[in-house]
């Protein structure tokens, strides 16, 4: 897995996130007696970044990588400062190059979505490629989607589509010149159920728009980075906290309707096989809030997506007058935006151990020690006009908000009086927030503070 840090520093195993909307604290919920709708997670079955393997020529030939056996025809592996590439090396087509699995993944069944990232090489004109896939161990070949085309910067193209769980891949440059393409980050997902908006072009309005900020894993062996795409937004969560290191979302205006706080809390059942299951009074005593990171009011459309922000992996213990002040105060803001007809690409989480909730005092951990309590709270809200197309038209002029608040009682209840830089939360937590965008676009962003 590549790393995506830029700074080199000691962290604090992610911590969760929060984001209260009207949140209350402690407040028993009801029990749930009705059948609410299955949340699928997404595994994902294929994860490539082309850091491991070698091939310095065009000529066709097989390369062991860390996912499988991959043959590159007219393709090699690019290290150069004109390869365009999320990390040292992406891979290079030129003509009507490919490149292309020789092993299937057995389990990609359902609904699968492959996210690939590319680029035109150095100056080279603009050209296209296609993604093909195969049920039957290459004997035939169908195309996905539609063609893409290349710009001269790193964009993430996406394919869903159903599988029967015998998967191989295909990526073929169409263009036909020698106009050369950059190839990199190839990732498969199974059992997704979507992102939550569906736009016009492949990533539009999709929860990880902006990218995964610690490489999470949906890998039981991941369990401190373990990736849950949830339909309503995607976390990563980390077992030993028993809290999302961090939640990411997009909220546009069909997101916001008049569904009323289901106030469900309830245990994560979608959690692997032997993990502890926070439960709804697990916070109860504690001085601490049930802090939603993606919060209820962020999806009122209907009562499946607002039941869904109350999994308790969606939750963190939270100061109340943090919860239900400062970070009310900025959501109700953020969703202000998006009433003023704007969208929103939302990343939040926390960090460290041990806050001052309304008993006074640092606690480091509630529920018998099972669950820590962050020391910081944090979130980054990217801003962009209603439209498509979002990836490109972020911009240095697109605005980004970005807030550091310590976790504790007696907080300002003025968010904007926590402004600070992406590039400092990345310092704290080790991640890359914005890692989507090409690397130009990140320092000029993640740079500077909201005015």
């Amino acid at each position: 897995m590549k790393q995506f840090i830029r700074h080199c520093m000691i962290i604090c195993l992610g911590g969760l996130l929060f984001s209260a909307c009207k949140k209350e604290a402690d407040i028993q919920p009801r029990e749930m007696e009705q059948p609410r709708s299955t949340i699928t997670e997404s595994v994902v079955v294929l994860n490539e970044d082309f850091e491991s393997g070698s091939k310095t020529a065009y000529a066709i030939g097989n390369v062991t990588l860390s996912s499988g056996s991959w043959t590159l025809d007219d393709a090699l592996i690019g290290n150069l400062a004109a390869d365009l590439k999320n990390g040292t090396k992406s891979v290079r087509i030129r003509n009507t190059g490919s490149i292309t699995t020789n092993f299937s993944t057995s389990s990609a069944a359902g609904t699968v979505t492959v996210t690939v990232k590319h680029g035109t090489y150095g100056t080279d004109a603009n050209s296209s490629w296609q993604l093909w896939t195969s049920a039957d161990n290459g004997a035939t070949w169908t195309q996905q989607g539609n063609t893409i085309t290349t710009s001269n910067s790193l964009q993430t193209a996406t394919f869903s589509f159903q599988s029967t769980g015998n998967l191989r891949i295909s990526i073929r440059k169409t263009s036909g010149s020698t106009n050369r393409i950059n190839i990199d980050d190839v990732n498969i997902t199974a059992g997704s159920t979507g992102g939550g908006g569906g736009g016009t072009n492949p990533g539009d309005d999709n929860n990880l728009l902006l990218g995964n900020p610690s490489n999470a894993l949906a890998d039981v062996a991941s369990e401190n980075n373990y990736l849950m795409v949830k339909p309503y937004y995607t976390l990563s969560y980390s077992r030993g906290r028993a809290t999302p290191n961090w939640v990411s979302w997009h909220i546009q205006s069909s997101d916001l309707g008049s569904i009323s706080r289901t106030n469900d809390f309830r245990a994560d059942t979608d959690l692997p096989a032997g993990w502890y299951q926070v439960q709804n009074s697990s916070y109860s005593g504690s001085g601490f809030d049930r802090g939603h990171n993606c919060p209820s009011a962020d999806r009122t459309a209907t009562a499946d997506a607002n039941s869904a922000t109350f999994l308790m992996t969606n939750m963190m213990p939270q100061a109340p007058n943090n919860n239900q002040k400062t970070w009310a105060n900025l959501e109700n803001y953020t969703r202000d935006l998006v009433k003023a007809g704007n969208e929103v690409f939302v990343i939040c989480g926390s960090y460290g151990q041990g806050g001052t909730g309304s008993l006074g005092g640092v606690t480091t951990t509630i529920d018998n020690g099972r669950v820590t309590v962050p020391s910081n709270i944090w979130k980054v809200v990217v801003v962009i006009p209603d439209g498509s197309n979002d990836l490109n038209r972020i911009n240095g002029n697109t605005r980004v908000i970005a807030i550091n608040t310590p976790n504790s009682n007696d907080i300002n209840t003025d968010w904007t009086q926590y402004k600070t830089t992406v590039r400092d939360i990345e310092s704290a937590t080790g991640y890359n927030l914005l890692s989507n965008l090409r690397p130009s676009l990140q320092d000029s962003l993640e740079t500077r503070i909201d005015p």
